[in-house]
């Protein structure tokens, strides 16, 4: 193709594409991401209970059908129609779910599990803990050093919890929806979907402090707030409530100082009296917050987070230095494109029917002074570099068929850090045993990635 004729058709084809992009995502660059290390822990990991828990947390997963079934192993683990090959009950606690992630000084990541089943009704049995690993990069493990399991023994919370005359009150994946972490002078701060809440714990893991959600002046509760009731009669007025179920507080940044937290609401707030979502050009926008840990209250500080898409979500969230932050911005879908359903095709059990598409992670600038969430540039978690080879999955190649990359296709990419100035840890939550992403019917494993993205970590 001539110069110039390949030039106009790369304008075109960029006036094309940025027709249907949003403001927001307009500003961003895209900049490379190569795989450095690769590290796997097995889907079906699980560890006991405390001896001093009770015997209900022995077993998890025994209400996922929303009956109790005792029987372990009678329930088929299933994503959409697909099995995963993993069933449940289990016999002790899994290790999954990883819902954040915090780069330690020592070289060691702490890994924040959620609230174990999906929803506050299936998750009774699911003990919300920590644990701290070494990654051995070299081998693709994870090393385990030490597990932090929560608990409220000093009767913090107003609500009733699960566990709530056993000695320790270990908390449950019914009492609260841990997606996001930062650990500040030893305390744990846990952003919680639930409330939404922000829960202050000690080192040790015990309750400390309960904080509702303030966006200025109002109050913002999602539907799995307890004090939100149904009236006594069916033609009285519902309660109102502003964030829909799953979708309060699932990044939480802090700043490097530790001073600020910034929690991020994963949907939209929903206004009452204009009855429509947050938005901006038609684009949905997600509050970023701030709280004060030495005054434990909200400042009237806060960021707005355009989506690329209203379908999309967000997945993590944690500060690069006092003015940038990462944040994982991904669609609702997984599974990788080779093994796709093809139209010839009446069986979609054994192929993925819509195959993940947009996995990034977004550098974004927070004004000092607040205001918006200035995306800057991104990297394609679906489209990775892997030069040196060291990718513990197959690679996946492009439509051409010639140029293979690695992928990161989960439905959920929950945790992101920055290591140096050259690298980023990227991680998912394999949401066990209910996905099945590189294999339509091979449950998740937990997956760390260590990726070199010294130019995307540099852009401005």
């Amino acid at each position: 193709m001539h110069t110039i004729a390949a030039s106009i058709l790369r304008v075109s084809m960029g006036i094309i594409a940025a027709a249907s992009l949003s403001p927001a995502a307009l500003a961003a660059d895209i900049y490379p991401a190569q795989l450095v290390a690769h590290a796997l822990l097995p889907a079906k990991t699980t560890i006991p209970a405390p001896a001093d828990a009770p015997k209900d947390l022995q077993i998890s997963g025994k209400y996922t059908t929303g009956t109790l079934v005792e029987n372990i192993g009678s329930i088929k683990g299933m994503s959409s129609n697909r099995p995963t090959g993993i069933s449940l009950p289990f016999t002790g606690q899994p290790v999954q779910g990883h819902s954040g992630i915090q780069y330690m000084a020592d070289g060691t990541y702490w890994l924040l599990t959620d609230n174990g089943f999906g929803s506050k009704a299936n998750s009774p049995d699911a003990m919300l803990f920590m644990r701290q690993y070494r990654i051995d990069w070299d081998q693709g493990r994870f090393v385990p050093i030490k597990t932090i399991f929560f608990n409220d023994k000093n009767k913090v919370l107003p609500p009733r919890i699960t566990h709530q005359d056993s000695a320790p009150r270990y908390l449950t994946g019914a009492d609260f929806d841990p997606e996001s972490f930062q650990i500040i002078d030893g305390d744990i701060w846990v952003g919680d979907e639930f409330g939404p809440w922000l829960l202050k714990f000690d080192s040790t893991g015990t309750l400390q402090a309960i904080h509702d959600t303030k966006v200025g002046n109002k109050s913002i509760y999602s539907p799995d707030h307890p004090t939100l009731q149904l009236p006594a009669k069916p033609d009285d007025a519902l309660p109102q409530y502003q964030i829909k179920r799953s979708k309060g507080f699932e990044g939480m940044a802090a700043s490097p100082d530790g001073r600020y937290l910034y929690p991020m609401l994963e949907g939209a707030i929903y206004n009452h009296d204009s009855k429509d979502y947050d938005s901006i050009d038609g684009k949905n926008f997600l509050r970023i917050l701030q709280f004060d840990t030495k005054r434990n209250t909200y400042t009237d500080k806060s960021w707005k987070y355009v989506l690329d898409s209203n379908e999309h979500a967000i997945g993590d969230f944690n500060m690069i230095d006092p003015n940038y932050g990462l944040i994982i911005e991904r669609d609702n879908l997984e599974g990788v494109s080779d093994k796709a359903c093809k139209q010839s095709m009446t069986d979609s059990s054994r192929c993925f029917a819509k195959p993940a598409v947009f996995k990034r992670v977004y550098k974004v600038k927070l004004d000092p002074k607040g205001g918006m969430a200035k995306k800057v540039a991104y990297i394609d978690l679906m489209a990775i570099t892997d030069n040196k080879a060291v990718a513990r999955k197959p690679l996946v190649k492009n439509k051409s068929g010639k140029e293979a990359h690695f992928v990161f296709p989960f439905f959920t990419i929950e945790n992101v850090d920055i290591v140096d100035a050259n690298h980023i840890v990227v991680g998912n939550d394999n949401n066990l045993p209910f996905s099945s992403s590189r294999n339509p019917n091979q449950a998740d494993d937990n997956e760390l990635i260590l990726l070199k993205v010294t130019d995307f970590l540099k852009a401005k």
